[in-house]
């Protein structure tokens, strides 16, 4: 028990490699690529879960909400225990519990083990989000940071990408179940190519009692907005329970304040997250997704609406993440290396938004759309991986893995919202047409304009981080 509960170190052979870092980059990589083509993948078996469960697409649909509240509310709590117990080995946890759950979604004989395996595998995810940007910015140089975070993103562009693309074949070929077990062998895979390149935590958090009631009530206050945020997006519930959800929410983020100031050992510093260049860059994290994740949900509605075919509709919208892994592998390159951060997240924020206001123009023209979908990817590939750097610049590497969990909530949060704004938006209109989708654009406009923002606010220059050296 004591071996499993130690972080071991890297081989000196590794260790001494001067690709060193780069391996470990490449290791959380595994995790990145795997994580978002999880999530591309599982809403195409919803209907061979309808069928094979003989359920409502309503029920069916806990597959992944359950697992997207489970994620947002655990992030922070497993940032804060990766912090004082050590960031390997909690990753390296949360993959063989991520792994173990997802064999057992392909072995559920009902939805709801289904759902409780997911809830399971969520666990798992949180555990390894909330460590996968501290893994990288303390494996690498200060001056790589942003680089090497632009290959994370890369890699989950890169599963984002294909995850229709391999889901349809896997479901038409082999089966759901197959979806969960090709699970196995890449986190059997990741464990050990982690357990030999990613360095140990040589800086760590303060130990003492974990604050359970700021978890509890973290959980509440983020699983009662995405909750709402749902269910005012198509669930059938009555107003006066989604309005029940949204006090619930306010009153338990009031409560978490108020529990984070008296708390001995808090489990959100509220003086990190109340700290200008923090706070701005995870509200710049949230809109982010939301644009990324919004046409990822309008854009097959739409389209098929207007009578393209299904793979010319995913040819179409794979003009998406192929921008943003251009922009977030090249947009360091290809920017004046003398730019901080700001500058480099405002340029990448004004060409997203550029992209959702071409796009509205011709919602339904396939290959202009495409285009445009490619502007607004690299803006994002550009935008994500600096504000993300600025971010963790901000804070001490002690709380590297806590505030890796916040941009992970808020990129959970994000992705939400980014449904729920589309999904109200064809609501309104009547329809996936041109004007439901008009309209849906204009909603991630704002957003993407909103990310802008976050960008122009005064505010000293880009603070230089505590490193851990060389990490061992």
């Amino acid at each position: 028990m004591a071996r499993l509960l130690r972080e071991r170190p890297r081989p000196a052979r590794v260790r001494e490699h001067p690709y060193a870092p780069w391996f470990a980059v490449g290791s959380v990589c595994i995790g990145a690529f795997m994580g978002q083509l999880d999530a591309s993948i599982v809403t195409l078996i919803f209907p061979a879960l309808q069928r094979g469960f003989h359920a409502p697409l309503a029920a069916v649909q806990w597959v992944a909400l359950a697992y997207l509240l489970t994620v947002v509310a655990l992030l922070a709590g497993a940032g804060r225990l990766a912090d004082v117990a050590g960031r390997k080995l909690v990753y390296l946890h949360g993959f063989v519990v991520f792994t173990a759950a997802s064999a057992g979604c392909g072995f559920a004989p009902s939805l709801p083990v289904l759902v409780a395996c997911r809830v399971v595998q969520a666990a798992g995810a949180a555990m390894l989000q909330a460590n996968s940007v501290a893994l990288v910015v303390t494996s690498v140089p200060r001056r790589r940071a942003r680089a090497a975070l632009g290959t994370q993103a890369a890699a989950q562009s890169l599963g984002l990408a294909v995850g229709p693309l391999v889901g349809g074949l896997i479901v038409g070929l082999v089966g759901w179940r197959w979806v969960f077990w090709i699970n196995v062998p890449v986190g059997l895979v990741a464990v050990v190519a982690g357990r030999y390149l990613l360095p140990r935590t040589r800086e760590r958090a303060h130990g003492g009692a974990f604050d359970v009631a700021g978890l509890v009530l973290l959980a509440c206050a983020a699983s009662g907005l995405l909750l709402a945020a749902s269910a005012a997006s198509g669930l059938g519930w009555p107003p006066w329970a989604i309005a029940v959800l949204l006090a619930a929410a306010v009153t338990s983020a009031f409560a978490l304040r108020s529990r984070e100031r008296r708390a001995d050992t808090p489990l959100l510093d509220l003086g990190m997250v109340g700290d200008a260049a923090v706070a701005r860059g995870l509200a710049g994290a949230l809109c982010g997704y939301l644009v990324l994740f919004g046409p990822l949900v309008l854009m097959p509605q739409v389209l098929l609406a207007a009578g393209l075919s299904e793979p010319h509709t995913g040819l179409v919208l794979s003009a998406l993440p192929a921008g943003f892994a251009v922009g977030a592998l090249w947009g360091d390159h290809l920017l004046p290396r003398r730019w901080g951060n700001r500058p480099r997240c405002l340029t990448g924020a004004v060409a997203a938004t550029a992209g959702v206001g071409l796009a509205a123009v011709e919602p339904t023209s396939p290959g202009l759309l495409a285009v445009f979908l490619g502007v607004l990817g690299a803006g994002l590939g550009v935008f994500v991986p600096a504000n993300n750097a600025a971010v963790m610049a901000a804070v001490p590497a002690r709380m590297s893995a806590t505030t890796g969990g916040l941009i992970n909530m808020a990129r959970g949060v994000g992705t939400a919202l980014g449904i729920a704004v589309v999904t109200l938006a064809l609501y309104a209109a009547g329809g996936a047409g041109v004007t439901g989708a008009r309209l849906a654009l204009a909603g991630l406009g704002g957003a993407a304009l909103g990310a802008a923002l976050t960008t122009v606010a005064p505010s000293r220059q880009d603070p230089v981080r505590t490193r851990e050296g060389d990490p061992r």
